[in-house]
């Protein structure tokens, strides 16, 4: 069998499954606050610094996880790791 009747074939069992699921509206308002939640999702992680950074300065970024305000403790109490992580990377980088 040729590819495109295959192709063809699978996208209409997909579109009539998706017919067979959004008919229920409580189904397509999870369906959009899912969708909404993603790309909330990922455009907050586009808009992330990332690990290595928030190392660098641990109390300036407007991430606020669990793990980086531990790291912003340790570097409150003393600890320079982190920092001088960063330091290292970014001057071999350059």
């Amino acid at each position: 069998m040729k590819k495109r009747y295959v192709f063809s074939a699978i996208g209409a069992v997909g579109a009539g499954v998706a017919g067979y699921v959004l008919k229920d509206k409580e189904n397509r308002d999870k369906l959009k606050n899912k969708t909404k939640f993603l790309t909330q999702k990922v455009k907050s992680f586009k808009d992330k610094s990332t690990t290595l950074e928030d190392a660098g300065r641990p109390d300036q970024t407007d991430n606020k996880d669990l793990a980086q305000l531990e790291n912003a403790k340790m570097v409150s109490e003393g600890s320079q790791f982190g920092v001088n992580y960063y330091n290292e990377v970014t001057a071999q980088n350059n």
